[in-house]
Formats: structure tokens, sequence, C-alpha cells
């Protein structure tokens, strides 16, 4: 299928792509690559989730605050591309997770965005490169922020 296939068929419920709330777009294309700027984890209702994993939120609420990030950039691809299926693959995604200084979990925690793409793209092409790292802060006290470059057609 698919990945606007895949999306209905998960019965995916997209957010409104986000506005910027600084100084930048939250899309760029060039030469073939959509660069998404730092995404949080933005609700339908627009509100954000937020906590620090490890003493706000465990790592099952950080999970889905990734999750939930990657529906919003899947937003901001469809609004801005017409279609998810002008997604080639996934090439790299950077997840930065608010967390306690002993957490030592991060991975497990952008699993969410990750396991989402793979859902959405098919395991080939929605699985790309990846980093995942813990920060002492986030803006608002969002529980993730994660930015993501993709191969478009």
């Amino acid at each position: 299928m698919s990945p606007e296939e895949n999306r209905v068929a998960l019965n995916l419920e997209l957010p409104p792509a986000p506005s910027p709330m600084g100084v930048y777009k939250p899309i760029v294309i060039h030469e073939g690559l959509a660069y998404l700027s730092g995404h949080g984890p933005l609700k339908s209702d627009g509100s954000l989730l937020k906590g620090r994993v490890g003493s706000d939120v465990d790592q099952e609420a950080g999970y889905l605050a990734a999750r939930q990030t990657g529906l919003a950039m899947l937003a901001t691809l469809r609004e801005s591309l017409g279609s998810l299926d002008r997604v080639a693959r996934v090439i790299k995604v950077f997840g930065m997770v608010n967390c306690d200084p002993d957490f030592e979990n991060h991975p497990a925690v952008i699993n969410g965005c990750s396991d989402l793409f793979a859902s959405v793209f098919g395991e080939e092409a929605g699985v790309g490169a990846r980093s995942a790292i813990g920060m002492g802060s986030l803006p608002g006290n969002i529980t993730v922020e994660i930015e993501g470059i993709f191969q478009i057609t």
C-alpha cells in the first residue's frame, strides 16, 4: 500500500501542521530532499505534550510523545507536498528527549516516531539513519523534539 493508504488503514489522525514559533521555516525543500525543522508533540486540539521523562512522565509517555511528534511531522509533509505518497524514504531522524540527567533510554523514546514512520512508509523506506539524545530542557517543557530529512519525488 502507498503511504496515504497506510495512513488511512492505520486510522491516523494528523494534527494541524504546526506554525513556526520563531524565525524559521517548518520545512525547506532542496534538491529532492525535505528538511523538517524540530517538531514537538502537537495534538489535534493544538496543545502539546509536556514533561520531563524520568520525573514528570515515564518512558511510555515519552514514546507516545515521540509518536505524536511524528504525526505532526507527517502533517507538515502532507500540507507542503500535497500527499505523503511523495515521500520516497526517510533519510535521517534526529530526536531530542527532555529528560532527567540519569535517564539513559533515549532510543526507546524516539522509537515512538521511528515505529510510526515504518508503519506509514514501510520497513525499507520508513527506517533511516537516526540519533536520539537527552536534553536538559526543551522549549515550553515539551517532552520531545524531532527533526527529519526525507527524500521526495
